[in-house]
């Protein structure tokens, strides 16, 4: 679950991953970049809160042989902030990446979204009717203030705003090292605790551990403050494509029953709605449950 964790540790990242053609777009984008490969249907990858494309490489490795790839990073997770140094980050991603599709030529791609990567799809779905056409929202709230007990944006901003000070405060004592990768496996044993609410695999720890060293603390805290303040829910009845969520439980996380519920609850209204719970599986699904997360992966794309 993306729960308080994911404010408090930069999340997954970065496997091998030699990416082929840039952008299409005749304009480059200035709050994030996108590595394109392959052919056919375009399906576009949004990581989540300090994390690189290269969260998604395991998952997207064999894609390229039957759609065009669109890999996105928010610029600051993974090479320098740009343009999201200061000043709000999600929105102003969220509107640029529709801009892309649009100047890029691409019909109603399919998006797929992690953490708030997820918040973002459903905000370029809602915002920017016709430029995506469906939606895989993989662990993600349209509101997190709930899991904060705050029932609206204006319950949970002091919160956002301590939590954004705090690790804005940090910034000039932590240099991101934008080269670092890390040598993940799947088979990589299971750490004896899960970390946090975010992982339960060797395969995430080792992800977590490294991604930790490829982001910009000045643009985590904005892009957490921004998050933790969006409430899509009064929105979801406005996007008109399908959406499928795919949401984790583990026994020791969460009871199945309590997940079902939480993730119905939180999705309530949207009016193409497809929920699918990954047994064994804490936040970062795709790397917890990597081969349940490609079949998910195939099943939403045909």
């Amino acid at each position: 679950m993306r729960l308080v964790a994911l404010f408090l540790a930069a999340a997954a990242l970065p496997l091998t991953y030699a990416p082929a053609a840039s952008s299409p777009s005749a304009v480059a984008p200035t709050r994030f970049s996108v590595t394109v490969t392959g052919q056919g249907p375009d399906v576009i990858f949004i990581p989540g809160l300090s994390s690189t494309r290269d969260v998604w490489a395991a998952s997207v490795g064999t894609l390229a042989a039957t759609h065009r790839v669109h890999l996105v990073q928010l610029k600051g997770f993974g090479e320098p902030a740009g343009a999201n140094a200061s000043g709000p980050v999600l929105k102003p991603f969220v509107d640029e990446l529709a801009a892309y599709i649009k100047a890029s030529g691409l019909k109603a791609p399919a998006v797929v979204g992690h953490s708030m990567g997820g918040l973002a799809a459903l905000m370029l779905a809602a915002d920017h009717p016709g430029t995506a056409g469906k939606l895989l929202i993989v662990d993600s709230f349209p509101f997190i203030g709930p899991v904060f007990g705050a029932g609206d944006v204006a319950a949970i901003t002091p919160r956002a705003e301590q939590m954004r000070a705090m690790v804005a405060g940090q910034a000039d004592k932590v240099t991101p090292n934008f080269t670092s990768r890390a040598d993940c496996s799947e088979s990589l044993p299971a750490p004896a605790a899960p970390v946090g609410n975010m992982t339960n695999s060797g395969f995430g720890a080792c992800m977590m551990k490294h991604g930790a060293m490829a982001s910009d603390l000045r643009v985590v805290a904005q892009a957490m403050y921004d998050d933790m303040v969006t409430d899509m829910r009064p929105r979801l009845k406005d996007i008109a494509v399908p959406v499928t969520v795919l949401y984790p439980q583990d026994d020791r996380l969460i009871p199945a029953a309590q997940a079902d519920k939480l993730y119905a609850e939180s999705y309530a209204g949207t009016r193409k709605l497809t929920l699918v719970r990954v047994p064994g599986s804490y936040h970062f699904i795709m790397q917890d449950q990597p081969a349940r997360f490609r079949t998910e992966l195939e099943r939403f794309l045909k």
